[in-house]
């Protein structure tokens, strides 16, 4: 059997990438990352790396490696899961949601925890795609998106509403906005900005938004980091639309508008599992949670 740990630490490296890094994580010391690396090849027979200079490639054999450490993994923590399986207030729960969600739910989460030490959570964030693959490649239990999945291997049950805001700088505030305003200003765009810019025009019932071509919105500017997207808007460069989550955690909100449409706009959040998997109990905990924390329209 190949030793766990030799094995921890490869798969450490490959996920980080780097030595240093990997003793870090470890809280080793890099010759220390070295010797278990090369302890796991001369058990294995093959060399799991190919080392250039300061960095290095994956074999074959390394890449076989980990995806066995991985399963090793996996296997280990539905163990320990059903050790106390019928606990609702023990273990870890896995769940995957967008970076806006992450931002709502992480602070309940973790009151959750502050009230049942014994639970933790693990949360990723994550798009829909990744999510629907980790949920059946069940490296996570449950996730929440914001598309319907159609896969008969999935049980999707929808749990509320996000509410999406078009956010602008606060020189916007006692102006009328209009399809004119919008182009003017330009966009602040990100990955979702598109979409959720066609959500609002589809739900706004504004007559003054009637005439926006969402494909010929000028960019004003691009990032694809969450936490930064509202800075531009902020400085009065572009407007953008994005989860009421995402507005309420930014620091600077002082100088930004929320734009008041006369129909509320939403997003439709489903949870998603495995079908024929069952859970531990406490996913029910977890899940009575995510749904309290949305509204139901």
């Amino acid at each position: 059997m190949l030793n766990p740990i030799w094995l921890k630490t490869f798969t450490t490296l490959i996920e980080t990438g780097h030595f240093t890094q990997t003793a870090e994580k470890l809280h080793m010391t890099q010759p220390g990352v070295s010797q278990h690396i090369k302890k796991l090849e001369q058990a294995c027979g093959h060399s799991l790396i190919k080392r250039i200079n300061k960095q290095f490639e994956i074999t074959e054999q390394g890449r076989q490696v980990y995806g066995y450490a991985q399963r090793m993994a996996v296997q280990e923590t539905q163990l320990i899961e059903s050790l106390s399986f019928d606990d609702p207030y023990s273990g870890q729960c896995r769940l995957s949601c967008s970076g806006a969600l992450a931002l709502l739910y992480y602070p309940e989460l973790l009151k959750l925890q502050q009230q049942h030490p014994s639970l933790s959570f693990h949360l990723e964030a994550a798009p829909n795609y990744k999510i629907l693959k980790d949920i059946s490649d069940t490296s996570i239990d449950i996730g929440l998106v914001s598309h319907k999945p159609s896969a008969s291997e999935l049980i999707v049950e929808p749990i509320g509403y996000e509410p999406l805001c078009l956010i602008m700088h606060k020189s916007y505030q006692d102006k009328v906005v209009t399809s004119q305003t919008l182009t003017q200003s330009g966009a602040v765009k990100h990955p979702d900005f598109t979409h959720y810019l066609s959500l609002y025009l589809e739900q706004c019932n504004q007559a003054e938004l009637t005439e926006v071509s969402v494909d010929k919105i000028p960019t004003a500017s691009y990032v694809n980091q969450l936490s930064q997207i509202l800075l531009p808007v902020s400085l009065g460069i572009g407007f953008t639309v994005l989860p009421k989550s995402a507005f309420d955690s930014f620091v600077d909100k002082k100088n930004l508008y929320i734009h008041q449409p006369k129909s509320q706009v939403t997003e439709q959040i489903y949870l998603v599992r495995k079908r024929n998997r069952q859970l531990p109990e406490r996913y029910q905990v977890l899940q009575k949670s995510l749904k309290a924390c949305l509204p139901s329209r």
